[in-house]
């Protein structure tokens, strides 16, 4: 047992995006996932406004700061805490997405709308491949419920997914609400991994929502 742990450590230490980004400052291997999906689709740019779900331990929130620059802002919030230092324009909160805290809500209230909200959420897997393809699923679908509140028109939706025969559950619930719905799988990503990701593009806000009276103007 100890060969096979020792062996699993060499293969994530030699891994060339985990020594990237220990070379770069950033917490996780995750940031090149991000950053592949803002090079094929241009989702960053200076001053916007993001939420990011399942942020810890902070890669995506430091990587959107980077490209959103001192006007915009960063709303991270994780179920775990973490111990990565943030710039100014990133705020970070405990927060579980399913039991948010009554003071989130006001704060998501206050921010919203947002230019973009992505999730980076996993379920702690079990080994069990269609147990953690549902639990995934369930994080997509709440992360989406919060993105359907909170998104301004034309906003963009990241969000992580493993793959498994409900998929099409997200992207029935996706598709009616932005002008592009896509699926990417970046390089970055482990080859013997799930998941990939769902990008919706152009958001289109309901009435009642927030910045539909801009969308409605």
């Amino acid at each position: 047992m100890l060969f096979q742990a020792d062996s699993a450590f060499m293969k994530e230490y030699r891994d060339h995006y985990f020594l990237k980004a220990k070379q770069e400052h950033y917490p996780a291997r995750s940031v090149y996932k991000l950053k592949e999906i803002d090079a094929r689709f241009g989702i960053f740019r200076r001053g916007m406004h993001v939420l990011d779900l399942g942020a810890a331990p902070g890669s995506w929130s430091l990587a959107a700061s980077e490209r959103i620059g001192t006007s915009g802002y960063v709303l991270a919030c994780d179920l775990q805490t973490t111990e990565t230092v943030f710039p100014d324009n990133v705020f970070f909160r405990q927060e579980n997405v399913f039991e948010r805290s009554e003071a989130f809500e006001e704060e998501l209230s206050r921010l919203a709308p947002f230019h973009v909200v992505m999730s980076d959420m996993a379920p702690r897997t079990t080994g069990t491949r269609f147990t953690d393809q549902a639990r995934s699923l369930e994080l997509c679908l709440e992360a989406f419920s919060v993105a359907q509140k909170t998104l301004m028109p034309g906003g963009s939706f990241i969000v992580k997914i493993f793959m498994g025969p409900d998929i099409g559950e997200l992207l029935r619930e996706m598709r009616p609400r932005f002008a592009r719905v896509t699926s990417f799988k970046p390089k970055s990503s482990r080859a013997e991994s799930k998941e990939t990701f769902f990008v919706g593009l152009g958001f289109k806000s309901l009435a009642g929502e927030p910045g539909s009276e801009a969308q409605n103007a």
